[in-house]
């Protein structure tokens, strides 16, 4: 819902903290607002997953629906995942996932994938019990800002 986003806001802010994207390296305010908008934009293949718990928001998952060139229908790219640090090993990165899975079966979509860091043993522990590693490793290249 639109009236989340203050609540929704402090886990994007700890998620890109997560990623060393925080105080001088913070990202811009109109790309968070622009993230939030997409939400709500019918004509966006990004959509916003959230996890309440008693407190408010305790986690996000965000995704991407896009085309493949190895098949016909479109792939998922869980793009983001977080859960506040109160909420770690209580099961909600793996709910966030399951509704992941759960909305783009509906779709009729077939792959859902996303990648993480190295460093991230905690996520990984838990991304090796709901799928499966692929061998591939992700290069970069920034072309400006």
């Amino acid at each position: 819902m639109k009236a989340d986003f203050a609540a929704w806001k402090v886990l994007w802010d700890g998620y890109n903290a997560f990623y060393g994207r925080a105080g001088e390296t913070a990202l811009r305010p109109e790309i968070t607002q622009s993230t939030w908008s997409r939400f709500f934009d019918a004509y966006e293949p990004m959509h916003a997953f959230v996890a309440e718990g008693p407190e408010g928001l305790v986690g996000l998952a965000h995704i991407l629906y896009h085309r493949s060139t190895i098949q016909l229908g479109p792939n998922c790219y869980l793009q983001d995942l977080f859960t506040s640090e109160a909420a770690r090993g209580q099961g909600v990165g793996r709910a966030l996932i399951q509704a992941v899975y759960d909305h783009a079966a509906g779709l009729g979509i077939q792959r859902v994938y996303w990648q993480t860091h190295e460093t991230n043993a905690a996520a990984m522990r838990l991304y090796d019990q709901v799928a499966e590693k692929s061998g591939f490793i992700v290069y970069r290249k920034s072309l400006g800002t």
